[in-house]
């Protein structure tokens, strides 16, 4: 196998669990084009699909279980072995869980740490993520057009209605949040790591670690607690929840919050082409 100048090895062979998934049929069911090959990055789990020019999914997705620790090299390498099993695509599109502009990463909580979320933050880990170009890196190892952005942004593009000021949480191994005004993204801010309660961050209170150490019941509380402090920040016409803790919520919710599907991960990466909704 050949290295690029960074260093980082070329394509390995896709993990045993993941399999390929069938090209498209010709006929008149035939996938609009072009395709675009969605990657949703997770600290939990590496997830991916290849979507038409519709926004519909022409395979099934493909997931593996994040691996940590994950510097960016090998968070390349396995999101190259993931996708290796799908229909081949005209470019890529990528949802990362962090600040993301212009493609680099300037902020990766869950993967600067020794053994994933709420481990040691280890500080060689820290300087590979700063800056790291992951949409010009992926652009050279897929060999396909790329661009990454936050992944709550890409969510909330393939929900958000389009009509007034319109928040985004996702809830998984952290928090996510994006804001959407009449169907155009808004400056990314990282609500996630600001002051919640008790001295604590919306991520340290709501993230999968808190959940699990308190119970679904008492995080039922405070992600609702969450929602009516965001509220009452950004009077937001409606809120939509989604990531893959929101299967977690019971009970009624207020009327201006509705539950979405955790596929929309996948489903926003149409919408980093052909739109300006997402070009910050």
């Amino acid at each position: 196998m050949s290295e690029d100048p960074k260093g980082i090895t070329a394509p390995v062979a896709p993990p045993a669990a993941v399999t390929a998934a069938p090209a498209p049929a010709e006929g008149p069911g035939t996938p609009v084009g072009p395709l675009t090959l969605a990657i949703d990055i997770g600290g939990t789990g590496l997830k991916a699909s290849v979507l038409d020019a519709n926004g519909a999914m022409v395979a099934d997705r493909v997931i593996v279980k994040t691996i940590y620790p994950l510097p960016p090299t090998k968070m390349v390498d396995d999101l190259v072995a993931l996708v290796a099993p799908l229909p081949a695509a005209a470019r890529v599109s990528a949802g990362f869980p962090g600040m993301v502009r212009k493609g680099r990463v300037l902020s990766a909580p869950h993967f600067v740490t020794e053994a994933g979320p709420g481990t040691k933050v280890d500080d060689d880990l820290v300087k590979q993520w700063d800056q790291f170009d992951l949409a010009g890196v992926l652009r050279k190892r897929l060999g396909k057009p790329t661009r990454v952005a936050n992944d709550a942004d890409l969510q909330g593009a393939a929900v958000v209605s389009g009509k007034g000021l319109e928040l985004v949480i996702t809830l998984g191994t952290g928090v996510g949040t994006a804001l959407f005004y009449d169907g155009r993204l808004m400056p990314h801010l990282e609500f996630a790591h600001h002051q919640f309660r008790k001295g604590e961050t919306y991520n340290e209170q709501l993230g999968d670690a808190a959940r699990k150490e308190i119970g679904n019941g008492r995080w039922n509380k405070r992600v609702r607690r969450a929602v009516d402090a965001l509220r009452a920040l950004s009077f937001f016409d409606h809120c939509y929840i989604g990531g893959g803790n929101s299967k977690h919520l019971a009970g009624d919710l207020a009327d201006d919050v509705s539950i979405v599907d955790n596929t929309a991960g996948i489903l926003g990466g149409i919408k980093l082409w052909g739109s300006r909704q997402l070009s910050l």
